[in-house]
């Protein structure tokens, strides 16, 4: 057992970074269960306490899969789950976002079965439901906190305004969006409000969906069935533009002894002490690496330098296609 530090998100104790494991059953190619188990497994042996999963992940199957790494013996008692709800859509469906007080319930019930736990640890709205008031989502969730179904709240992707109406109702522990070096739209009003009111940032993607690692030089890198095949930083000569960033940070992991995406993720670590990224990834070695960037120290100057090397107005492409962009920051 390695002991990472801990951070809060809101009431929640946490360590400083988890673990996203959507790519373990959606949108990153073909699943290999045993394989992601063996990571989960080494993430909490490493100290890393916070699992990040979705309903939607796989439709279902990357709940189920934690739920089995979580039923080996004492391993429900190192894990904070944090699941989400609100798409009602399947895959390749016109998208549709559920936020309706039965469909809380509905879907928390669900996700209880897939997990086989007794509590979701952290129950995220996964986005707004723009066609239902907030306070009629979380007063729902506050009832299954009442209930013990549910310990902590959390929203994901949700703008200012949405962020106060909810806290209003009931603490909101994290909000969970995209922030990396190279999707920083959050900080200029999200990150302000949330800490007016105390609420932790869950930074997903924090490496840029793999590409501030170094490990992506060309569209041909990507498997079929990988989602980043279709999205505007790794299309129409963006990637190749984007290159440059991730060129320049290499340089500056050489000058550390650390990879690029060691020097990103910490870059993300050093935002605040109510910021707790959460990289995914399936392979050990990869996690290994990541959990090695928490403790990663940077002075002034490094953060200075890399800001330096990956400017935000230099970034090529939009985060998300013309359809997923509408659902953000709602």
């Amino acid at each position: 057992m390695t002991d990472l530090p801990t951070r809060r998100l809101g009431a929640l104790t946490v360590s400083a970074q988890g673990l996203g494991c959507m790519g373990m059953s959606h949108a990153y190619g073909a699943a290999d269960d045993e394989q992601s188990i063996g990571t989960l497994h080494r993430a909490l042996d490493l100290g890393v306490t916070l699992l990040d999963t979705s309903d939607f992940y796989g439709l279902g199957h990357n709940e189920e899969l934690i739920g089995r790494a979580l039923a080996a013996p004492g391993r429900r008692e190192q894990a904070v789950v944090a699941t989400k709800f609100g798409f009602a859509n399947k895959l390749g469906e016109p998208t549709r976002i559920r936020g309706d007080a039965a469909y809380v319930r509905q879907a928390c019930e669900a996700s209880l079965r897939r997990l086989g736990v007794d509590h979701i640890d952290l129950y995220y709205v996964h986005r707004v439901d723009r066609e239902v008031p907030v306070e009629e989502t979380v007063g729902a969730l506050a009832d299954l906190v009442k209930e013990g179904k549910v310990r902590h709240i959390g929203l994901s992707e949700a703008g200012p305004e949405t962020l106060r109406r909810a806290y209003a109702v009931h603490p909101v522990a994290a909000l969970q969006s995209e922030y990396s070096l190279w999707t920083r739209d959050l900080e200029a009003e999200v990150l302000p409000v949330c800490r007016e009111l105390g609420i932790g940032l869950v930074p997903f993607s924090p490496l840029g969906r793999g590409f501030l690692t170094g490990a992506y030089k060309s569209a041909d890198s990507f498997e079929d069935g990988d989602m980043r095949r279709g999205q505007p930083r790794f299309t129409d000569g963006n990637l190749e533009r984007n290159l440059g960033i991730v060129a320049r940070l290499e340089e500056l992991a050489a000058r550390k002894g650390v990879t690029a995406g060691q020097l990103a993720l910490a870059w993300v670590q050093h935002q605040g002490d109510d910021v707790v990224p959460i990289p995914g990834t399936r392979r050990r070695k990869y996690l290994e690496e990541n959990v090695a960037a928490a403790t990663l120290e940077l002075s002034a100057d490094d953060l200075a330098a890399i800001d330096a090397a990956a400017p935000a107005d230099e970034v090529a492409g939009a985060r998300y296609d013309a359809n997923s962009i509408k659902f953000v920051n709602g």
